[in-house]
């Protein structure tokens, strides 16, 4: 299953740590009261989402079409009167 759901790529998962990192960065220095800290962890952050999109550009990231056969998966499996 792991194969064909939403986010198991490797532009997925490089965007979402280095976000992560990010996030962490710019927490850390909120509670330290460091504006420019938590700045430049805010702009780690914004990496992440781009570093993520050039990677989906390269072909790392899900193909379009595999994303509608799950979501035609997905939708089989909910029981009846359950709306996604």
């Amino acid at each position: 299953m792991a194969g064909s759901s939403h986010g198991h790529t490797p532009a997925a998962w490089t965007g979402v740590t280095i976000a992560f990192i990010g996030f962490c960065i710019s927490g850390a220095f909120m509670v330290l009261a460091s504006p420019v800290g938590f700045w430049a962890g805010m702009g780690v952050t914004v990496l992440g989402g781009v570093v993520g999109w050039i990677m989906k550009g390269m072909g790392l990231g899900q193909p379009k079409d595999q994303h509608a056969s799950y979501q035609a998966l997905s939708e089989k499996r909910q029981p009846a009167g359950v709306e996604g």
